[in-house]
C-alpha cells in the first residue's frame, strides 16, 4: 500500500539515478582488477575439473548467471548452493575443481562454513567480494574486487550496484577465458544447437534440401509439357535439367514461364533444353546452410541445385526451406 501519492517525476529520476549510480560502478571495476583477475583467469584454464560457483541470496542468483555464461562460452562450470554444499553437495566438488565464491560482505556464514572441508580438497579458491580484507578474501588463493562506492537503493542497503558489478565480473572473467582459449563461433554454436546461431552454423545444406523422388528433373530432351508437369508435381517453382551423366546443366523456373508467355512463344514446341537457363547456380550438399542462403541473396533468386562432390545432382533448396529451418 502506497503511504503517499505517486510521483511519476521522482520516478523518473530514481531511474535515472540509478543507471548513473551503476554505470560509475562498473567504471570504477576495471581500475580494482590486476594480479587477482590474472591468477583467477589462469587458474579456470588450467583447472582440470569444473568451475564451481557458488553464492547466497542475490549473489547466488548472479552466480548462477556467470556459472551458466561460463558453460556456454567453452569453461565447464554448474553452480552448488552453498547451504545445500553443507548438507552433502559438497560431494560435487572435486579435487581438480576450480571454486568461485561470491560474497559482496566477504563474511557469509554459509560460505565460511564450507572453506575448511573447500580448503582440504585442494581446490583453488577464487573469492569475488567486496571488501577484499573480508575472511573469505583471506582464505582465497586469488580475490577478484567487486567493491563498489555505493548502492543505487535510496537506503543503501538492497544490493543494486553491488550486484551489477559482480554479474560484469563474470562476464570479464567468460570473455577473457573464452579469448584465450581460441573460442570461436561454431564453438558457440555447438553449446547453442537450439539458438538461430546454432541453426545457421551448424545446419548443412544435406540436412534441408529435397532429394530422391522430391527432386524436380527432366532430360534435355524432353518436352516443355513434360517439364510443367514435372514442376507441377514437386510443387518447388522449378526443375533441374539434367544430362546422361547426371549433372545439372540447367534451370527452368515459373518466371521462365512467365516471360515465354508474354513473348507468345509456340509452347507445344519447345524442349526442356531450348527454354533451360545454361549454367545454374549450384550449392555443394556439405555446405552450410548460411551459404547457400548467401548464395541466393548474393544473385537475388530463390532456389539453388546441390551438388555432390562429384559435380552430379543430389537435391535442391529453395528460400521457403530455409526459413521453415529458420536459417533465415
Amino acid at each position: 500500500m502506497l503511504s503517499h501519492p505517486f510521483d511519476a517525476a521522482r520516478a523518473l529520476a530514481l531511474a535515472a539515478q540509478t543507471f548513473d549510480i551503476e554505470a560509475r560502478a562498473l567504471q570504477g571495476l576495471a581500475a580494482r582488477q590486476g594480479d587477482g583477475f590474472v591468477g583467477a583467469v589462469q587458474a579456470m584454464l588450467a583447472c582440470q575439473g569444473r568451475v564451481i560457483v557458488m553464492g547466497m541470496g542475490k549473489s547466488g542468483h548472479v552466480g548462477r548467471k556467470i556459472a551458466a555464461t561460463l558453460a556456454s562460452t567453452g569453461t565447464p562450470a554448474h553452480f552448488v548452493h552453498p547451504a545445500e554444499a553443507s548438507h552433502g553437495d559438497l560431494g560435487m566438488v572435486t579435487p581438480g575443481d576450480v571454486v568461485l565464491a561470491i560474497s559482496h560482505s566477504g563474511e557469509s556464514d554459509e560460505l565460511a562454513a564450507i572453506v575448511p572441508p573447500l580448503r582440504r580438497l585442494g581446490v583453488v579458491l577464487v573469492a569475488m567480494t567486496g571488501r577484499p580484507e573480508s575472511s573469505l578474501a583471506r582464505h582465497a588463493d586469488h580475490v577478484l574486487s567487486s567493491a563498489v562506492e555505493q548502492e543505487a537503493c535510496p537506503l543503501n542497503l538492497a544490493p543494486t550496484a553491488s550486484t551489477t558489478a559482480q554479474m560484469a565480473l563474470g562476464d570479464a572473467l567468460a570473455v577473457a577465458l573464452l579469448d584465450a582459449r581460441g573460442f570461436r563461433e561454431d564453438d558457440f554454436a555447438r553449446s547453442h544447437p537450439g539458438g538461430s546461431l546454432g541453426r545457421k552454423l551448424l545446419m548443412h545444406v544435406h540436412d534441408l534440401m529435397r532429394s530422391g523422388d522430391a527432386l524436380p528433373r527432366v532430360t534435355p530432351k524432353a518436352s516443355l509439357h513434360a517439364l510443367l508437369r514435372e514442376m507441377t508435381g514437386k510443387g518447388l517453382g522449378f526443375a533441374a535439367v539434367v544430362d546422361d551423366a547426371g549433372r545439372a546443366v540447367g534451370i527452368f523456373t515459373d518466371g521462365d514461364l512467365r516471360r515465354l508467355i508474354e513473348r507468345d512463344a509456340d509452347l507445344r514446341t519447345l524442349s526442356a533444353e531450348q527454354v533451360m537457363h545454361r549454367a545454374p547456380r549450384l550449392v555443394r550438399d556439405d555446405a552450410l546452410a548460411v551459404d547457400a542462403a548467401a548464395l541466393m541473396e548474393q544473385h537475388r533468386i530463390t532456389s539453388v541445385l546441390v551438388v555432390d562432390a562429384a559435380g552430379l545432382l543430389v537435391g535442391a533448396l529453395n528460400s521457403n526451406d530455409l526459413m521453415r529451418a529458420k536459417v533465415i
